[in-house]
């Protein structure tokens, strides 16, 4: 079991796992993980919600690595320009494409090449000619200030070691009046030390969530208003996973203590009158 130590170890953990997961097929994918309803053997698939249903959906661009339907709660309109932090493999760009029409624009930022290249494949596929991806690190979008009405994500923050970092990004690049829609893990209670420190659990959304209160607070401060929980739901950790780090006692302790673990979405607004950053950074 590897054991994180530095920030950037994190990032490359992140960057090598999820570049593993964009050059497999789909079929090795599902086989390989949660989302195949097959097994529980990995910990990457085990929280995604069903977007076959959402008008746009391309089963090419899920992997089945999301936490939400941000897109479903985000407000687009027709003619916005959309963010979509971690864009994997487009699959919240293409549903945010097909809310904003052709008369919108979608950005997907994402730090791997492998999945920037996969998602350029779909985007060509589909011939949509609004919809780009850039690589590059959402704690520094490669994206200009009041640029987004609307900001999604999906499942991403929690690998990201700087959180507030992001947020405070996201204020910038966000319009005056712009929103976002994220769903993201947290915690209530502290996890286990020995999943705290795998960075299996890291790569896979779980010992990178924070308090749910410090989240929301974070948003807070970065100079957000009417912060509102659109979806809640709990996330649970089959016990084969958890089995790589507990023993059976540890599992069972777990299990009927106080730690809970939490998809939420959430929607937050950038002021109308705001400035171009967050409270204090200029």
């Amino acid at each position: 079991m590897y054991v994180m130590t530095t920030d950037e170890q994190m990032k490359e953990i992140v960057r090598q796992k999820y570049s593993e997961i964009a050059l497999q097929d789909k079929a090795t994918n599902a086989a390989s993980c949660c989302g195949s309803g097959c097994c529980s053997t990995e910990v990457y698939n085990i929280m995604s919600d069903d977007y076959s249903s959402l008008e746009g959906y391309n089963p090419d661009a899920d992997l089945g690595l999301g936490c939400g339907l941000p897109t479903q709660f985000a407000k687009i309109k027709k003619g916005d320009t959309v963010i979509d932090l971690g864009s994997g493999a487009g699959n919240d760009c293409f549903i945010a494409r097909q809310e904003t029409g052709e008369a919108g624009k979608v950005i997907g930022i994402d730090f791997t090449p492998a999945m920037i290249d996969k998602a350029r494949a779909n985007a060509e596929k589909l011939q949509f000619n609004n919809v780009e991806f850039r690589q590059g690190d959402i704690e520094k979008m490669p994206v200009t200030a009041n640029t987004a009405d609307v900001v999604v994500s999906n499942c991403v923050l929690n690998l990201v070691p700087n959180k507030n970092g992001v947020i405070s990004e996201i204020y910038r690049v966000l319009k005056p009046g712009g929103h976002f829609s994220i769903s993201d893990i947290v915690l209530q209670g502290t996890l286990p030390a020995t999943i705290q420190q795998a960075a299996e659990m890291y790569a896979g959304c779980v010992s990178g969530a924070v308090q749910q209160q410090e989240y929301l607070d974070m948003i807070k401060n970065n100079g957000f208003k009417n912060i509102t929980i659109q979806k809640e739901k709990t996330i649970t950790i089959p016990d084969d996973i958890l089995a790589n780090y507990l023993s059976a006692d540890e599992i069972a302790a777990f299990r009927s203590g106080t730690t809970g673990i939490y998809s939420i979405t959430v929607y937050a607004e950038k002021p109308a009158d705001a400035a171009c950053c967050p409270p204090g950074c200029c």
